[in-house]
């Protein structure tokens, strides 16, 4: 009778584990082990995003030089880009089901590494010293962060977002972003004042929302591949949606930015930001930081700092590129004695576009019409 129970554990046990279609050592993976997979799925789709960009910007300039340009949508180039797009933010996604946002956050500077290496070798654009140097330093900064990083094996469960979403931290937290979001919010459309800081602050106050949703989502899809389904619990959905329209309304807040200002300032300033507020969202909401060693999270943020720094100078000071036309072909004009390409003065803007002939200064276009 004493070794009917244990034998009958035994079979259970493996009967269970016959019928699971997941391997069992996911769940014994070492909390090094779960940051290692995370950060490789990370860097792959941060690379893969990179590659992407370069292949729609290649593609615009490929039609531009054609006689006849076809809308890029039409270009088979384009559409690869875009799956690579989709398959590295995929990547990304997955990344936060395994390691933790205060890790994966900050490995967004291997896109801008990756896109520059990329621009120089195959899109020839000019290597500058600035550019070695920023690699440089976001390379050893990427390298802390992975050497540094927090190791905490968390397993994300519907349970634990909830008691994470009715902790005071967070509801003090959210109460904060609320207000200064509000405050933004005020200045931009009420005062009209479009700085970038303030575009970019509204952006990364929503992204921190969006780290948090991106992450209870990815985990507990992670959980449920793990045999513990979540998908029957509404906070999974609830988070759902957040992530989905904190995603649009940041993504609304980014496209303005980019409209009114250079893309060189734009991405220095919106991936610090944003990695500030994922990190801050990881340490309040997940406790991320907790039990962590001091000289671990002092290393993890000199890590980060230095990221900052390689971003800054690699995006920054870039010459824009502009057309080898420079002129406007504005075709046959009406009335008009020449029709010759029209270059409009860089010195005086009420003439763009304009045409100067000595001889007829004076005339009126009454006379002109006589």
């Amino acid at each position: 009778m004493t070794t009917v129970a244990p034998i009958q554990a035994l079979v259970t046990n493996i009967s269970e584990q016959q019928n699971s279609t997941v391997p069992p050592s996911w769940g014994s993976l070492h909390p090094y082990q779960t940051n290692v997979l995370g950060t490789v799925l990370a860097i792959t789709g941060n690379v893969l995003i990179s590659i992407s960009l370069n292949l729609q910007k290649y593609t615009h300039v490929r039609l531009l030089c054609q006689d006849s340009p076809a809308p890029y949508y039409t270009s088979k180039l384009w559409w690869c880009g875009i799956l690579l797009m989709g398959m590295g933010e995929l990547g990304n996604f997955a990344a936060y089901g395994f390691a933790p946002a205060t890790l994966v956050a900050p490995l967004g500077c291997v896109s801008v590494i990756a896109s520059a290496a990329i621009s120089v070798a195959f899109l020839k654009e000019k290597l500058r010293s600035s550019d070695i140097l920023g690699g440089s330093l976001a390379v050893l900064g990427t390298y802390l962060l992975v050497t540094f990083a927090i190791n905490v094996q968390q397993e994300v469960t519907a349970a634990k977002i909830h008691k994470y979403v009715v902790s005071w931290q967070f509801l003090v937290y959210l109460a904060l972003e609320f207000v200064l979001f509000v405050i933004f919010l005020y200045l931009y459309k009420k005062r009209g004042m479009k700085h970038i800081v303030i575009l970019l602050l509204m952006s990364s106050l929503l992204a921190s929302l969006t780290v948090i949703s991106v992450k209870a989502v990815s985990g507990m899809i992670t959980s449920s591949i793990k045999g513990q389904l979540q998908f029957q619990y509404p906070i999974f959905y609830l988070m759902l949606v957040i992530m989905i329209a904190s995603c649009i309304f940041q993504v609304q807040f980014l496209n303005e930015a980019m409209r009114l200002y250079n893309a060189t300032e734009v991405v220095p300033i919106n991936f610090v930001f944003f990695t500030t507020s994922a990190i801050i969202a990881g340490v309040i909401f997940y406790q991320e930081f907790h039990g962590a060693a001091l000289l671990n999270v002092f290393m993890f943020l000199f890590g980060c700092m230095l990221s900052f720094l390689g971003v800054f100078l690699i995006a920054t000071n870039r010459v824009k590129q502009t057309s080898e036309i420079p002129y406007i072909d504005l075709g046959i004009i009406p009335k008009e004695r020449s029709t010759e390409k029209i270059q409009p003065e860089l010195n005086n803007v009420n003439s763009y576009g304009t045409v100067h002939d000595v001889g007829r200064t004076n005339d009126s276009p009454g006379e002109d019409a006589k």
